[in-house]
């Protein structure tokens, strides 16, 4: 039976994004991934469109858009399963009928998938050239006892798609981000803003450095339940680890009634 006590060590990957490149991404992933498990860390986040790079431009999205269960998936499981670690990893995902997604995918330490996410909001015409939106309707996974809600990037941005994940009883929502120089007030005040009003983790992984013409802001961070940053990154690469408790859930979630008479019973 699952230790529905036990508490969730995160491992967030800020690093310069490697366009195109997907073997050396892989190679990066199965390092990273040792040094999180190393570190003891149960879960790794990796930035928004990792595999692949984020800005890439349309044809080359759809050109190496894969399946969910594709190679490039099946690699990361072969990564996991390696290390004994769970990750969250982004890349372009199609449907099988033409339609490209900007995708999260988690698989546990055993090389299973968890849970899938396709990015709903996106970014102007940048996100816009690459993808069509995701439904949104993704159900809640459950990691170590956690309840594990994705969201990509923009998505945070927007109340409702915290709110929704919040009304499944997430305890953690866990967010690839690819954010640019200029939008720092989203890492170091909305994402704990989401933390706090819906009594719930928030885990934010983004680049650094720049891609093509666009400069990322690093300051990935992990936010608790009463609005507190737990960790932030600064600008340069970096494996953040943070720890997130069950005794930090519950006091966060003692602090306020934002939820009470909306979350659905345990």
């Amino acid at each position: 039976m699952m230790d529905v006590t036990s508490d969730l060590r995160l491992a967030l990957l800020q690093c310069e994004s490697l366009p195109l490149d997907v073997p050396a991404n892989l190679a990066r992933l199965d390092h990273f991934a040792a040094q999180a498990a190393a570190a003891g860390a149960h879960l790794l986040v990796t930035p928004e469109m990792f595999l692949t790079g984020y800005n890439i431009g349309g044809p080359a999205a759809a050109v190496l858009a894969e399946h969910p269960d594709g190679p490039r998936a099946q690699a990361v499981a072969a990564i996991a399963r390696q290390h004994q670690i769970a990750i969250v990893f982004g890349h372009p995902e199609h449907d099988g009928d033409g339609a490209v997604f900007n995708a999260a995918q988690c698989v546990d330490a055993q090389g299973q998938t968890l849970g899938r996410y396709r990015k709903t909001h996106l970014f102007g015409e940048l996100d816009r050239g690459m993808f069509r939106p995701g439904p949104g309707d993704e159900p809640l996974f459950d990691l170590h006892g956690w309840r594990l809600g994705l969201l990509i990037c923009y998505d945070v941005e927007f109340p409702e798609n915290t709110r929704r994940l919040a009304l499944q009883a997430a305890d953690l929502v866990v967010v690839p981000t690819a954010n640019m120089e200029g939008f720092d007030f989203v890492a170091q005040h909305l994402v704990p803003t989401r933390a706090y009003e819906n009594q719930m983790f928030v885990a934010y992984a983004n680049f650094c450095g720049s891609e093509g013409d666009l400069a990322y802001n690093g300051l990935s961070c992990v936010a608790a339940p009463d609005g507190a940053g737990l960790v932030q990154a600064g600008r340069d690469a970096t494996l953040l680890l943070a720890d997130v408790t069950r005794a930090g859930l519950a006091a966060g979630r003692a602090l306020n009634s934002h939820l009470a008479m909306f979350a659905k019973p345990r």
